[in-house]
């Protein structure tokens, strides 16, 4: 359906060179988006540019410590300033620091609060200012998690970041639907990453994520490409300030 293309359309995908991110950027660039990725090693994402070759599409990199915030607006101009304009913005980059809570250093609670809710807020900002002042519409998807609606134990840090994403998402979506800036998140399950390969490969937590999910199997990065496609598409310009839950019924389980 023409409705679900992204033909003529450039995103911007965060923590883009790997796992939930590169599988973001494949789904969008074969939905015909071309793709600007960003992450902190060079390497990594001339590797993922290359890897998304097959796709046709326009494929750009950019080196970025998305921990040092100060500097996201500057970055984001020199992208659009190289690649031209970002009409899609994905919010994936992100981080963890595990400890039960009153053992936590405030460092580490800094670090993961940083990364996974100031460094999102700054480049929504500095994509929304943008857009807005080149009187473009826009669609920005924030990468939340299940944690967004519940947590384990030992994640303080990292819960408290992705409930936050969860509403930073609906205030901009209210704040910016005047200038038709869509903001929508989507909430990955236990999804098999580079990231998440040691519990994957403890066969008791291995057990216990397939006993939980009713599809009884970890998501692959491949499985949240559809939601990222239709929350970046025309097809969902009547959604905005939603979370899309893509967990293989995680939550809806008692």
């Amino acid at each position: 359906m023409d409705a679900f293309r992204l033909d003529g359309k450039r995103a911007l995908v965060t923590g883009g060179s790997k796992g939930i991110g590169a599988g973001l950027a494949r789904g969008l660039a074969d939905a015909g988006a071309d793709i600007v990725l960003m992450a902190r090693h060079q390497k990594e994402l001339e590797q993922a540019r290359s890897e998304l070759q097959d796709t046709g599409r326009e494929i750009g990199i950019s080196v970025c410590d998305v921990s040092k915030t100060d500097e996201i607006h500057d970055v984001f101009s020199e992208i659009v300033q190289q690649e031209g304009p970002i009409d899609i913005l994905v919010n994936n980059a992100g981080t963890t620091r595990r400890a039960p809570a009153h053992e936590l250093d405030l460092d580490d609670w800094r670090m993961v609060i940083d990364v996974n809710l100031t460094a999102v807020f700054a480049l929504c900002q500095a994509f929304a200012k943008k857009r807005i002042s080149d009187k473009q519409p826009g669609k920005i998807i924030n990468i939340g998690s299940l944690m967004s609606s519940t947590t384990r134990k030992d994640n303080a840090p990292y819960a408290a970041s992705k409930g936050a994403v969860l509403l930073l998402t609906r205030a901009l979506a209210v704040d910016w639907a005047a200038f038709d800036i869509r903001v929508n998140a989507i909430g990955p399950g236990f999804i098999n990453t580079p990231l998440t390969e040691p519990l994957v490969d403890n066969p008791e937590f291995n057990e216990w994520v397939r006993e939980r999910c009713p599809q009884g199997r970890w998501g692959t990065p491949g499985d949240l490409a559809g939601a990222a496609v239709f929350l970046a598409s025309p097809a969902s310009d009547f959604v905005t300030g939603e979370i899309l839950y893509v967990d293989g019924g995680w939550l809806a389980r008692f």
